[in-house]
This record gives structure tokens, C-alpha cells and sequence, in this order.
């Protein structure tokens, strides 16, 4: 069988761990956390990196600097993952869900302006498959009416977007906050493990003390301050030092993997664009957005046929797999939606089904796949 995802071991790994193992520094923050966040500033133009032990995590924390409180209104796509909303669910927060465009999962940039009252006080963007949401139009919106911005890049490391000037910038550095996953189904991994990214310096001083369990302890450890106390909310959000050894193996080898990744995706692409059935069911690259190779889907015409697509490419020894139930219509928050009809994200709920993609899957492997589907 051909899994759905196999992680990519760049054979570094536990040589990196054992070295943080034998620093005497294993419990974050330590040199392995400094050099995968200083990489991630100088590449990717972050005002502040943070690791944290998951996306979920960073997306708490934006929830936390943001200030969301009982009664505000948050709006989130509905077609992500939960760790999207209940951020803000467990700040108390009325989640607003948006609707995706007709022909991309990403939220639909028009239609965000008519979902803002005065009680919004962030948006939510989640950059489904690494491709990028309309952000030009989502930061003028946000200006016009004085919100927060937040990026879900989860699936978006090395993924950018372009403006309207030419100007060319990396996913997750345009919003005021941003949340990055390394979980072992995303283009570089650590297990599990994520990075929030602050592009905003209002938030620089308290993001760190959140992530240090409400204490000035970074700043003690730099010599800043000569004793450290509890100054404000936080948690143990910081990863240990054998995560971060982890992932700076994986960041290593970032260019590579990506190469490999793209050369499948565009492999999938060109095989299916040339088959009736499928070529009208191929993703969406908006102009603005660049492919980082994170997923290739097809969005089929029904649920009978993506379940009908699924059990022929099980027969045939392939694992694939649909994705996120659209939050709107969850247990946990149906009773508590308004009632809109969000018709594109139940479409793709409905509708989309993952290939698998990994970088040891081969290009003879995918012509198998294609010529399965028939």
C-alpha cells in the first residue's frame, strides 16, 4: 500500500539530538531553538519567530496577544482545521464562519467586509494546501476597520504571495501574527511542534513572556532583567531542545525537500490535466500565490464519486483521503452558527479528496495512481 503520507527522515536527526542531549540544555530555548528561529527570521523576513510544541499552540498564543475576550467576534474560515477556531473558542470568542470561494478552499476575500460588526476584532486566514489567501485585500479590509489579522500557515512554510506593486512576501509575515505547524504530514517536520510568527512589534515583548509561562525568564537568561517573576497569562508553550534539534535537521535540508515536492505536484498536475474527467477537478492557483507543493488534491463532482475515486485507489494499493468537515455544520458549534448557508466549504467537504504526496514517493508511483483513476 502507498500511504497517504510517510515522514521524510533527512538522516540528521538524532545526530542533532544527541548533541542537544549532551549540551546539558534539553528543556527549550537553548541553542537548537535559537538557530531554527534565527533561520526563519533571515529567510522568511519574521520580525520575531517563536517555536512553540504545536500550531495549536501558536494559535493560542495569537488568541491570548490579541486580547480576544467573552462576547468578542472572531471570523474563521469554515473549511479548516478546529485548532483554527477553538483558539478563540476557549477565549471566549463568537466565531463568525466564512465561506470559501467557489473554486479554491481559501477564505473568499469579498464577501469578509459584510461579516464585520463592532464587535469583530480579528480575521482568521488559513492558507489551505500553502496557497495563499487574497492577503492584499484582507490587510486593506483589516486597516479600513482597525482589526487584527491572523495567519493560519500551517500548511505554508516557503510559500509567498504577491502583491499588486510586485512585491513578494513570505505567507505568515504579512498578518500581525502568524502560526506555522512541523507536524509529520507537513513539508518539514519535527513529530509534532509549530512556530508563531510576530510582524507586528506591539506584540514582541509580551509574545515572549507568554511563551515563557507568563514570566520574564528570556529576559533574565539574557541578563536583562537580575531576577524573573510571574508579569503576566502564559503557559509552557516553548518546545524542548530535542524537538528543535529535530527540526533544524529538516530545516537543513528545506531547499531539497522542496524541489522534490514541487517536481511531484507538477508531475500530478500534467498527468491529470490531460484527462477529461479530472482536468476541470484540479486546484486552484490564484496569480498572487505561490505553490509550495504541501498537498495535491482533486475536487470531484459529488461525494459518490469522491467515495467511488477512494475505494478504486484503495483496491489498486493507494491511500487517499478526504479532509476537514466544514466547522459550521461540527456538533460542537452547529447550534451555535447563524444559520448562513456556507455552499463552497460544504462543497469541498463534500467533495475534495488528498493524493498522496511525500518525498519518497516517486514519479512512477503517481503515473500508477492516474492510470488507477482512469
Amino acid at each position: 500500500m502507498i500511504p497517504f503520507n510517510k515522514p521524510y527522515l533527512t538522516g540528521k536527526e538524532t545526530d542533532y539530538i544527541k548533541q542537544a542531549v549532551q549540551s546539558g540544555k534539553i528543556s527549550g530555548n537553548g541553542m537548537f531553538t535559537k538557530k531554527c528561529q534565527d533561520f526563519f527570521e533571515q529567510e522568511y523576513g519574521f520580525k520575531k519567530a517563536l517555536l512553540t510544541t504545536s500550531c495549536t499552540d501558536a494559535l493560542e498564543m495569537c488568541a491570548i496577544l490579541a486580547n480576544i475576550k467573552e462576547g468578542d467576534e472572531v471570523i474563521v474560515p469554515s473549511f479548516t482545521f478546529v485548532s483554527s477556531a477553538i483558539a478563540f473558542v476557549r477565549q471566549g470568542a463568537k466565531i463568525v464562519f466564512a465561506d470559501s470561494y467557489s473554486n479554491n478552499p481559501n477564505i473568499d476575500a469579498d464577501i469578509v467586509e459584510s461579516l464585520i460588526t463592532n464587535k469583530t476584532k480579528a480575521i482568521v486566514v488559513v492558507h489551505y494546501a500553502g496557497v495563499a489567501c487574497n492577503m492584499e485585500k484582507i490587510m486593506q479590509i483589516a486597516s479600513q476597520y482597525n482589526l487584527l489579522v491572523i495567519e493560519d500557515a500551517a500548511q505554508a512554510i516557503d510559500s509567498y504571495f504577491t502583491f499588486s506593486n510586485g512585491e513578494k512576501k513570505a505567507l505568515g509575515s504579512i498578518g500581525h501574527l502568524g502560526a506555522f505547524s512541523f507536524h509529520e504530514t507537513k513539508n518539514i517536520i519535527s513529530g509534532e511542534g509549530g512556530m508563531l510568527t510576530i510582524n507586528d512589534e506591539r506584540f514582541i515583548h509580551r509574545a515572549e513572556i507568554i511563551w515563557e509561562k507568563g514570566t520574564n525568564r528570556a529576559e533574565f537568561f539574557r541578563g536583562e532583567v537580575n531576577k524573573y517573576g510571574w508579569v503576566d497569562t502564559g503557559s509552557s508553550f516553548l518546545p524542548s531542545e530535542v524537538i528543535a534539534a529535530f527540526l533544524w535537521a529538516q530545516i537543513e535540508n528545506l531547499d531539497a525537500i522542496q524541489a522534490k515536492r514541487k517536481q511531484l505536484w507538477k508531475t500530478y498536475y500534467k498527468l491529470l490535466a490531460t484527462q477529461e474527467k479530472y482536468k476541470n477537478a484540479l486546484p486552484n492557483l490564484p496569480e498572487y500565490a505561490s505553490n509550495n507543493a504541501h498537498m495535491f488534491y482533486l475536487v470531484l463532482p459529488s461525494v459518490e464519486e469522491r467515495t467511488q475515486v477512494i475505494e478504486k485507489l484503495k483496491n489498486e494499493g493507494f491511500h487517499a483521503v478526504f479532509h476537514y468537515i466544514s466547522l459550521h455544520s461540527s456538533p460542537y458549534y452547529i447550534g451555535k452558527h447563524d444559520g448562513r448557508e456556507l455552499v463552497n466549504a460544504d462543497k469541498f467537504t463534500q467533495c475534495l479528496v488528498r493524493l498522496p504526496l511525500f518525498y519518497e514517493l516517486n514519479e512512477t508511483d503517481i503515473e500508477r495512481l492516474v492510470l488507477s483513476l482512469g
